[in-house]
């Protein structure tokens, strides 16, 4: 099997790229079809998604089985003041690379977020909930998901949150960091998700990506907290003497909305079987534990 990972240096594309080398991830073994995969990993340095013709000149005959594209513009704040970047990147480059996968007849995974729901509900979103986005982010990445709906056949659309993993910055290295250099932080308590360990993630994809159930997935940790219970949790874990303190979204304004509440059903993985997503304190301590927080 030949792969194109896109975003091979963030948080997911190097766990995936990790994950296919061993051929295990903290939940188990990858599937058997992976065995010897020939994996090539690009960054927007070697592959700028957004140019159809690099897309394509890179791409065709390559003759890749499976693309996953993990690339993406995820400064939220920065999608409100630079739109035409998050355009091209989002939503012109998913579709860039469902014309490659289409092309060559392979298999496409493209990742999204729950940034496509408004973040008004009250329970967990489920796959067939319509979405509508607040904020620039979120309009181009559910461009995104419809570009690759309409382009390629062979496609699955995974759609997750919250995520930390070894590479890049994220959430858990931003709360050790503040708890290293203060007795006290203030974190918001009103804005409602599901952490999710990026080794989790990787091992969904490839679970799902082995199989031909295409459509829509949510894949995020089990279990719902607000960024308060998270930080509270990371710095408990840390042994860090810090008091977490919560607060209102108010105090902390931002350019871009953040969704209210923005947790996510996983009940595409559980109907065809194919959930073993850990409880998200449960894969924040192994991650914790795991040597990758540096």
């Amino acid at each position: 099997m030949r792969l194109l990972i896109t975003g091979s240096r963030g948080q997911l594309g190097n766990e995936l790229i990790e994950i296919l080398r061993s051929g295990t991830s903290e939940i188990g073994a990858v599937p058997a079809v992976y065995a010897g995969a020939e994996i090539t990993g690009v960054d927007v340095d070697t592959l700028d998604i957004a140019d159809i013709g690099a897309v394509s000149d890179f791409a065709d005959g390559k003759n890749f089985d499976l693309i996953i594209n993990c690339a993406a513009m995820t400064n939220v704040d920065a999608c409100e003041s630079d739109c035409e970047t998050a355009m091209k990147v989002n939503a012109i480059g998913a579709r860039n690379m469902a014309s490659a996968a289409e092309r060559r007849n392979a298999k496409l995974v493209h990742v999204s977020t729950d940034y496509v729901f408004d973040g008004r509900a009250a329970t967990p979103y489920r796959e067939w909930d319509s979405p509508a986005p607040a904020t620039v982010y979120g309009k181009s990445k559910l461009l995104g998901e419809r570009y690759v709906r309409e382009t390629c056949r062979r496609s699955f659309i995974v759609r997750t949150a919250w995520l930390y993993g070894s590479a890049g910055n994220n959430f858990v290295r931003t709360i050790l960091k503040l708890a290293a250099e203060k007795d006290r932080i203030k974190v918001v308590d009103d804005q409602i998700g599901n952490p999710t360990n990026a080794n989790d993630l990787a091992h969904h994809i490839l679970r799902i990506a082995a199989g031909d159930g295409y459509g829509v997935y949510h894949c995020t940790g089990e279990g719902i907290c607000s960024w308060y219970d998270f930080a509270a949790e990371i710095v408990r874990l840390s042994g860090l003497s810090c008091e977490v303190e919560p607060c209102s979204t108010e105090e902390f304004p931002r350019p871009a909305p953040r969704p209210a509440y923005s947790a996510m059903d996983r009940l595409m993985l559980r109907t065809t079987g194919a959930d073993e997503m850990r409880p998200w304190r449960e894969a924040l301590e192994a991650f914790m534990k795991s040597g990758k927080v540096k």
